[in-house]
């Protein structure tokens, strides 16, 4: 990926960071995204420059269209070029479906869906062949094991249909699309060593939650040469959750 630009949201920590990281170490250079961590997002950017590359970190919520459109194009005036984008940010709203409220229905829809989306327009206008979409998705919009999760899991399915439409719609350019969904991931978000990760475990095919490390190397995989011919796909990494 030498000579490569990565951008990625939701990079100062979790599933992000780790991404932001792999693709620094394959040599591409790597802008992230962060709403509120500063401080972390630093981190990350010590890190991928650690690793070699060039990083830049960019307060930009996933929330908000318009920060995410001068996101893409702040990285294409600074470093000349957008090869990748990896649309990581996320949130992971649970509880009753009768108190689900309307306004949460709409952030959420609009961090994990339209967020998607309007990245990948953003970033396609700039790409030239080669270019990569990758997506985060999650393992719950093949299997949902248990309740509270109706939004979550919505909202992630939307990813599949924008997966497949990019790839046919970008295709003939050469620019790839695809969609990576996490099973339980050790973060800070759903720790491993939380009061249910030994629940979560159980539904596991492999007794064991994924790291952050785990699903960027299949991101790294499908920004790489590798992933020049995988398209329009849905590669699942969750332990066997939904064997």
């Amino acid at each position: 990926m030498t000579r490569r630009v990565a951008l990625v949201t939701g990079g100062s920590r979790g599933i992000g960071a780790a991404i932001a990281v792999r693709l620094a170490a394959e040599g591409a250079d790597v802008v992230i995204t962060y709403a509120r961590s500063a401080d972390r997002a630093a981190e990350v950017v010590g890190q991928i420059e650690a690793a070699g590359a060039r990083g830049l970190a960019m307060a930009a919520d996933s929330a908000d269209a318009g920060a995410l459109v001068a996101a893409v194009e702040r990285t294409v005036a600074e470093f000349g070029r957008i090869d990748i984008v990896v649309s990581s940010a996320g949130i992971a709203p649970f509880g009753p479906l009768e108190e689900v409220t309307l306004a949460e229905v709409d952030n959420t829809l609009a961090i994990h869906a339209r967020a998607s989306f309007v990245l990948a327009q953003a970033a396609a206008r700039h790409m030239g062949p080669g270019g990569r979409i990758i997506c985060i998705g999650s393992s719950f919009v093949e299997r949902v094991p248990y309740p509270g999760w109706t939004l979550y899991a919505m909202s992630k399915s939307a990813l599949i249909g924008l997966t497949k439409g990019l790839a046919r719609d970008l295709g003939p350019r050469g620019i790839t699309a695809n969609l990576v969904h996490p099973g339980s991931t050790d973060t800070e978000m759903n720790p491993a060593d939380s009061p249910e990760a030994a629940e979560e475990r159980r539904y596991t095919a492999l007794d064991r939650y994924c790291s952050p490390d785990d699903i960027a190397a299949t991101v790294a995989h499908l920004a790489g040469e590798g992933g020049r011919n995988i398209t329009g796909a849905a590669i699942t990494v969750d332990a066997g959750t939904t064997a």
